[in-house]
């Protein structure tokens, strides 16, 4: 067996299982989907960036306690 023949079996399993995605079962998941609007995708990303805010600020909260507690520069 060449390298060859080697890329080709690999290539074949590749597409197979890429031919497969739309009759398993996430076909019904890829067929309900859609590009969201506008204003669908300001709200998504508003709310991820008030969490990641949040979240940076709790670990700042819990850097800030630790610095004072441990009193390390």
């Amino acid at each position: 067996m060449t390298v060859v023949d080697t890329f080709e079996e690999i290539q074949e399993k590749i597409e197979d299982w890429f031919s497969r995605i739309g009759k398993g079962r996430y076909s019904r998941v890829l067929k309900m989907a859609r590009k969201p609007t506008r204003d669908e995708y300001v709200k998504v990303v508003g709310i991820t960036a008030l969490g990641i805010v949040i979240i940076g600020t709790i670990g700042f909260i819990i850097y800030y306690i630790m610095v004072i507690l441990t009193k390390v520069p």
